[in-house]
């Protein structure tokens, strides 16, 4: 069946930087547009960054991401990642990835951005 596994997320300080992972099985996840989301505290769960599915050459992000976070995917290995640079603390937010085409969804990895 499909799942999809999170990890990276933690405790970091405003101006830090962490990578997300996703790690993908049981589906072709090559052929899958992938996406992160994010849902911050006490509010919904926002679309943060996607790209396209194969060679991945169309992204596309949030506009309060943009420059801060890459997305990107490495097919050989199954897995989607999330660069995030120049964290805020607006970033704070439970972090879930989704296959697009299947609409299957990740439990999430916690990310917080506190001094």
């Amino acid at each position: 069946q499909v799942q999809l596994v999170e990890s990276g997320g933690g405790l970091v300080q405003p101006g830090g930087s962490l990578r997300l992972s996703c790690a993908a099985s049981g589906f072709a996840f090559s052929l899958n547009a992938m996406s992160w989301y994010r849902q911050p505290p006490g509010k919904e769960r926002e679309l943060v960054a996607a790209i396209s599915a194969t060679g991945g050459g169309n992204t596309n992000y949030k506009d309060s991401v943009k420059g801060r976070f890459t997305i990107s995917r490495d097919n050989a290995k199954n897995t989607l990642y999330l660069q995030m640079n120049d964290l805020r603390p607006e970033d704070t937010a439970v972090y879930y990835c989704k296959s697009e085409n299947s609409g299957s969804w990740g439990r999430g990895t916690q990310v917080t951005v506190s001094s």
